[in-house]
């Protein structure tokens, strides 16, 4: 089972996971919030986010979730995997997102998985007035 470190700018993460989990079920394993804040030193920031690491590393794979390209969380993060081999990172992290990784885990291989979540990520992402007129027709 691929295992998850969901790393915010606050509780931002926790509450991304709590939804996720009100529609796909509790995940009771392989899953990590790490909230960064103001008030943490960067040492300690970076602390957390290796213990995450240790205590999910396994064969399958652990997928490090960001909330932003170029923010603490993702500036942290990186350095950190860069070199492990079953540690992947993707920024930007929504809803959608973690519910296609919390759903897809136990049935694809790292990278297919990481593939599937950033699609899933983007296709979530919509207008939606341009999609509905578009559907309806422009009036």
């Amino acid at each position: 089972m691929i295992n998850f470190i969901v790393v915010t700018h606050g509780e931002f993460g926790a509450y991304l996971v709590e939804a996720a989990e009100g529609i796909v079920g509790r995940q009771a394993h392989g899953v990590r919030v790490v909230a960064t804040s103001s008030r943490q030193s960067v040492a300690e920031i970076k602390r957390r986010i290796e213990r995450a690491l240790a205590e999910l590393a396994n064969r399958d794979g652990v997928i490090l979730f960001t909330d932003m390209p170029g923010g603490t969380p993702n500036n942290l993060s990186f350095p950190l995997i860069r070199e492990e081999k079953h540690v992947e990172m993707v920024s930007g992290v929504n809803l959608y997102m973690l519910v296609s990784a919390f759903s897809h885990r136990d049935e694809m291989p790292l990278n297919k998985l990481v593939e599937k979540v950033v699609a899933d990520g983007l296709k979530s992402i919509r207008d939606i007035r341009a999609t509905f007129l578009s559907v309806m027709g422009a009036r």
